[in-house]
């Protein structure tokens, strides 16, 4: 189980153990594994690898759509160098966050729902997308049939059931994403040095830079004096920096921490993107501590996520696991109460707190054994963090009280097309013509 759960695709697998199992003798003789059924594929077919680079070559607007794939696999050298080879831009998705670094030129940020308007625009008006891990999911892609449409797909995955599940194929590259990734660079190398000059793709990313500058991530202050929530995690990727680890939980807070830390490693961000699990943060960042005792690991959680799994606190001060718990606390379902705001005339139903003090997060850490802190004004968040770093004895959770009008933009509106992306609310970047 453990074998099939950790090759190939990796994920889940159920093992139902019967009753007569558990009450008979165990031998100790030596374990076989033994599946000749199963065989991950490992690298693409070689005439697949010279169709999709007989595309790359041909392409005025190729773009690099990298997914959590590659960061399973491994590629991220692999990935730079087919990245400065070709000089194509590159988006990474949710789960791929650093896998290739946030302050490389090519990189144009996050595609989807959530994405920058640069990572969105470069994929929408792309003539050539080379998939490498991903999966197309809705959040990336909008409605299906306005998404990217003059562009041409070679899709790269390590599961032939993803390739053209959702949208059709020109090429399918059935893999590890670091052995396809390899093929290609091998390949593009012997095209460009045996055929001649490889394409120029300057004034395409130029174009991608563009969209990056005019349309920068930001937030404004709170007139109120309040805390920005995307100031408190901008200034913990700040003051912490890229080498820590940071688990999130999922809702607002996990989008502004894709977006406001620096993601310049792979696997030092630790999400639930996929399934979208409330409550990943704190148990996640347990099992980075243990695993890198040595490393400095943050929770960046909500006060809704972390009402889910704080009890996983008395473990980590029972066994000494001193993370840090960043509770970004708006006292609401921040998403939910979003989504309420703008589509559903603000009839906030279910998704507001009753306060901030129930439970009074500070009070509840030093019950389970922790240090609490609490920060509510922002020239007070950069000594509360470093008060935080300086405690390694146990764990330590923060409170952070928030602003609860807070929204997370960019938003391409739930069904709609890409194109739809608001940077703020109720603006629409022009993305310019596609000549």
């Amino acid at each position: 189980a453990f074998h099939l759960a950790r090759s190939g695709r990796p994920g889940p697998v159920l093992v139902d153990i019967t009753k007569d199992a558990f009450t008979g003798l165990v031998g100790d003789g030596p374990l076989q594994l033994a599946m000749p059924g199963y065989r991950p594929p490992e690298r693409p077919a070689p005439d697949a690898v010279r169709d999709a680079v007989e595309l790359m070559l041909s392409a005025r607007r190729p773009v690099l759509y990298v997914g959590g794939g590659t960061v399973a696999a491994g590629a991220q050298q692999e990935l730079r160098s087919l990245a400065e080879l070709t000089g194509m831009p590159v988006v990474t998705t949710l789960m791929a966050r650093g896998v290739f670094p946030d302050s490389h030129p090519q990189h144009m940020g996050m595609p989807g729902m959530h994405g920058s308007v640069s990572g969105v625009a470069t994929l929408q008006k792309a003539d050539l997308i080379v998939s490498l891990g991903a999966r197309f999911d809705d959040r990336v892609t909008g409605a299906k049939h306005t998404f990217a449409p003059g562009a041409t797909i070679v899709h790269a995955d390590i599961d032939p059931a993803e390739i053209g599940k959702n949208f059709p194929t020109a090429v399918g590259l059935v893999g590890d994403a670091r052995a396809t990734i390899g093929q290609l660079v091998t390949e593009w190398t012997r095209r460009t040095v045996e055929g001649g000059a490889a394409p120029d793709y300057e004034a395409w990313i130029a174009r991608c830079r563009g969209w990056k500058s005019r349309y920068p991530l930001g937030y404004e202050a709170p007139a109120s004096g309040e805390l920005a929530p995307q100031y408190v995690i901008e200034r913990i990727g700040a003051v912490v920096g890229p080498d820590a680890y940071y688990a999130s939980g999922v809702g607002q807070h996990q989008m502004w921490a894709s977006h406001y830390l620096a993601h310049e490693s792979p696997r030092h961000w630790i999400n639930s993107g996929g399934l979208g699990t409330m409550g990943y943060a704190v148990p996640a960042a347990m099992g980075a501590k243990v695993a890198l005792p040595d490393a400095t690991v943050w929770a960046i959680d909500g006060d809704g996520c972390f009402q889910m799994t704080n009890q996983e606190l008395a473990t980590c001060a029972v066994e000494g696991i001193p993370i840090k718990v960043a509770v970004i606390n708006n006292a609401a379902l921040g998403m939910v109460k979003q989504w309420q705001s703008l589509f559903y005339s603000e009839r906030h139903s279910a998704s507001l707190l009753p306060s901030m003090q129930i439970p009074d997060f500070t009070t509840l850490a030093h019950a389970y054994g922790c240090a609490g802190l609490r920060c509510e004004r922002p020239e007070d968040v950069d000594g509360t963090i470093e008060a935080a770093m300086e405690i390694d004895d146990r764990p330590v959770v923060v409170d952070f009280r928030v602003s609860k009008d807070a929204m997370v933009w960019p938003m391409v509106p739930a069904g709609t097309s890409n194109d739809a992306i608001q940077h703020a609310r109720d603006l629409t970047p022009d993305f310019g013509s596609d000549e």
